[in-house]
């Protein structure tokens, strides 16, 4: 076989031949990410001369997340700061959180220049603006990875759950445990793809194991607690035999109270997502039934991981099977 050259190191760094030849022969003026991507590449390649170290100094990762009042994103940002306190004291995990509902400002955050980024996680919801916002900084040499759900189906790449199988999963506890058959309704926040992916499950297995209770009415709660609280008030004045409930995002808290009050409440079979005070002690006091907890800090393990081997500090390729996501009821606390 030939020996690797520069466009074979470009070709595999995802970078152009200038650049490798500026790195290689210590010219600087190469951003220190691009750097570790060059002489990474040149290593794997077994490139037949003596590389220079790489000086990158100061690696700083950016995580940018929605929503930091619920329990599920608190999580997640707790876990990016336990596990960066683990790693090479040259990499500094910034995190910060977003409007959720405001597309513009997210991509101006993805896009900015102020300080220099070796790797971008992002938590945040989809839309064609910041889908572009994604490609862009992507298209430049900075490694992006999703967490939790996806801002681009184009570029990088997603640590999650199984969306479909969770959404799958909560409609055979209804189907097989409700103590009645009946009517069953489901509640989701539709800007989330992810959400979207649940309730997609979630129908088609009712969808395909027709039976006496049946997957009626979808209502969007935006995971606000009172559109929500309201959405499942009305479910239950609609359906007075309702014999299940899937809340397919957030907004738990809303719900349990709402079941609480309600004369038929204590009578759903009720599935969510994430174990917290409130579904913890929902699931002791039976108005819960199963909790899906998604495991944020395996997320966030796995997406600081995947961000320090594209940028060439690890060798170790993370695992790229979903998270499994964990099922938890009364009896398991």
């Amino acid at each position: 076989m030939s020996k690797p050259n520069y466009r074979d190191i470009a070709r595999h760094a995802g970078v152009g031949t200038a650049t490798v030849e500026r790195v290689l022969n210590g010219r600087g003026g190469v951003r220190p990410e691009l750097v570790e991507k060059v002489i990474s590449a040149a290593r794997s390649l077994d490139y037949p001369r003596k590389l220079p170290d790489a000086h990158r100094g100061l690696l700083r990762i950016e995580v940018l997340m929605v929503r930091p009042e619920t329990s599920f994103y608190r999580r997640l940002s707790l876990a990016f700061e336990r596990i960066a306190a683990t790693l090479d004291p040259l990499v500094v995990v910034h995190r910060s959180f977003t409007d959720e509902m405001n597309a513009e400002a997210i991509a101006r955050r993805i896009l900015s220049t102020d300080l220099p980024r070796a790797g971008l996680i992002l938590a945040v919801p989809s839309s064609p603006l910041i889908g572009a916002a994604v490609e862009k900084v992507n298209s430049q040499g900075l490694p992006v990875v999703h967490v939790v759900t996806r801002a681009s189906e184009r570029v990088g790449e997603f640590i999650g759950i199984d969306n479909a199988a969770a959404g799958r999963t909560a409609a055979l506890y209804i189907s097989r445990m409700a103590p009645r058959r009946g009517p069953v309704v489901a509640i989701c926040h539709p800007i989330y793809q992810v959400h979207r992916d649940r309730i997609r499950g979630f129908s088609d297995y009712f969808r395909n194991h027709p039976g006496a209770s049946s997957f009626e009415w979808l209502g969007f709660g935006g995971d606000e607690e009172r559109a929500s609280a309201d959405r499942l008030w009305s479910a239950l004045e609609m359906y007075p035999e309702l014999a299940g409930l899937y809340n397919a995002g957030g907004a738990n808290s809303a719900l349990i109270d709402v079941l609480r009050r309600h004369p038929g409440g204590r009578n759903v079979f009720f599935v969510g997502h994430e174990l917290t005070d409130y579904t913890r002690t929902a699931l002791l006091d039976g108005i819960m039934d199963v909790v899906l907890d998604q495991a944020p800090e395996a997320q966030a393990r796995r997406a600081l991981d995947l961000v320090l081997h594209r940028i060439g500090l690890t060798d170790i390729k993370p695992d790229q099977a979903p998270i499994r996501f964990i099922t938890i009821t009364k009896e398991g606390l």
